[in-house]
């Protein structure tokens, strides 16, 4: 008998320039595509696990359109860009308790608006500043990107990292995408094109940050042993973890200097009985090329400060010693929060990622990052159940 949980379907809507559907509408899009793929019907369905972003009350909104009845999971998840990692651990102890018996998982989005700029689609009223607050605000720190290039500087300033070294991040990643016929962006890029892009907050150049999608994603999450009767090869969830490190923006903290994946990466890998030498793919959560850089340190993949030099070695790419983000990553394939790695994740671990699928699967290590820094979630799936290697 397989014990444990595993993922038996993935859904995925058309993602990007994707207009005229409203977020619950691609979420019920999506589900809808993960059951179907995963052979069941939304009959199958006693939980629903919703990422927060679709306004109002998402869970029994999205019940009620997709016609489901007498759940025994519904809620709403929100820790930003870790809520998919999240939300798989929270299904899958759902299954192992017995509490529900197949969950649904999903996210979407739809900031991108006809004749408006990708730059336009998260603006928001401007906040009323208070006190001391409003010193930070008058500085310019008014966006995410203007912080995430403050935890970028701060990490050049003390360990050498270079812009260049970011850019072969973002070269690798575009790399990948030529291969995923889903990908928002196709075309190859060089370094000389990274550091020519226009700056979006020094020391972050335009091909440092993520894409801006409509779209969503959803996954199913059942117990292993129903998963291996299902249409898919099953994803087997053998370990999760979540860090919130708290860091403080003021000088003598390890803001921009040190993630949540120091605390989640060595529960999840505990608990899924491996260590950094054992994975073969990672899918990590690059919201800007930075993130990439400081996660593969606080998870050990090399040293800390060390992660310039490794990314600039090709490690990365196709070819590479650890392929990551082999769709593109939320860099050029997709922005769906963690969504993005987690579905890339499954495609690789099911072995149907075509002509970007990695040589070896057997251990993926999925990451997601939320807020400022302020969340961290890893998953580690993998294609064999747990136990079996």
């Amino acid at each position: 008998m397989v014990s444990g949980a595993s993922i038996a379907g993935l859904g995925m809507t058309e993602l990007g320039k994707v207009y005229g559907r409203s977020p619950r509408r691609l979420a019920a899009d999506a589900v809808r595509l993960a059951v179907a793929d995963a052979g069941l019907g939304l009959g199958d369905l006693d939980g629903l696990l919703v990422s927060h972003g679709m306004g109002g009350s998402p869970g029994i909104e999205l019940a009620d359109t997709l016609g489901l009845r007498d759940l025994r999971l519904l809620t709403q998840m929100n820790s930003f860009g870790a809520t998919a990692g999240a939300m798989v651990s929270y299904a899958a102890m759902s299954v192992m308790s017995g509490a529900a018996s197949t969950v649904a998982c999903v996210f979407a989005d739809a900031p991108l608006k006809p004749k408006q700029s990708a730059g336009s689609a998260y603006h928001r009223n401007a906040p009323e500043w208070y006190g001391f607050g409003g010193m930070t605000a008058a500085l310019g720190f008014r966006s995410v990107n203007a912080f995430y290039a403050l935890a970028a500087q701060r990490h050049m300033e003390r360990y050498g990292t270079t812009s260049e070294q970011l850019g072969a991040i973002a070269v690798s990643t575009r790399e990948w995408a030529t291969r995923n016929p889903l990908a928002q962006m196709r075309e190859p890029i060089s370094l000389e094109d990274h550091q020519s892009s226009r700056w979006v907050a020094e020391p972050l150049h335009l091909l440092d940050c993520c894409l801006v999608s409509n779209g969503a994603i959803a996954v199913i999450v059942t117990s292993a042993e129903r998963a291996q009767d299902l249409a898919q090869p099953a994803v087997h969830v053998w370990g999760w973890g979540q860090g919130h490190p708290g860091h403080r923006k003021e000088r003598g903290s390890e803001f921009g200097l040190t993630t949540g994946a120091q605390t989640s990466g060595p529960i999840a890998m505990k608990m899924a009985g491996v260590t950094v030498d054992d994975v073969d793919i990672c899918q990590l959560y690059d919201c800007y090329t930075y993130t990439v850089l400081v996660s593969l340190e606080d998870y050990g993949f090399c040293g800390k400060g060390e992660g310039g030099a490794f990314v600039a070695s090709g490690a990365l790419g196709p070819g590479g010693a650890l392929p990551t983000n082999t769709g593109g990553g939320q860099l050029s394939a997709y922005y769906m929060w963690g969504m993005t790695p987690l579905s890339e994740a499954v495609v690789q671990a099911r072995g149907q990622g075509g002509e970007r699928q990695a040589d070896k699967n057997d251990v993926v290590l999925v990451s997601g990052n939320g807020g400022i820094l302020d969340h961290h979630s890893t998953l580690i799936v993998s294609p064999h159940a747990k136990g079996a290697l």
